[in-house]
């Protein structure tokens, strides 16, 4: 795909005036940007969550900056929290219905690493090899 293409399919955004500071796309892109946000909203793709089940599958995030994400996430109402009246008590996030719309975007980015994740390692391994020679 050409650049002239991916503008043509973007309904001809260009980034000079989506992105200015008080756009609400910059705010948005600023919200799912974060590599945490998309590993949870990734997660909770094929359904609801535990705060532990989504630690386990976020392979490296901190108890306490999951709790930061899933606060940022539900505060801008991707995610929802459903505590259940239990002893003891539990606690589980789903997408919300706005959430289900970052699905599709989310596993074709995800697609996209899978697919050229080795060739970002080789670049960057082959880039630090030629800074050090």
């Amino acid at each position: 795909m050409t650049a002239a293409d991916t503008a043509s399919a973007a309904g001809g955004l260009k980034a000079g005036t989506v992105f200015l500071a008080d756009c609400p796309a910059r705010l948005a892109i600023e919200i799912i940007a974060n590599k945490w946000s998309v590993l949870v909203l990734f997660a909770l793709t094929d359904g609801p969550k535990r705060h532990g089940e989504l630690v386990a599958l976020s392979g490296g995030i901190s108890r306490k900056v999951l709790t930061q994400t899933l606060r940022r996430l539900q505060g801008n109402g991707l995610i929802d929290r459903r505590a259940y009246a239990e002893a003891p008590p539990r606690v589980e996030y789903s997408l919300t219905e706005l959430g289900e719309t970052l699905q599709e975007p989310i596993v074709m980015l995800t697609e996209w690493a899978r697919t050229n994740g080795e060739a970002v390692v080789d670049f960057r391994e082959s880039a630090a090899a030629g800074s050090t020679g």
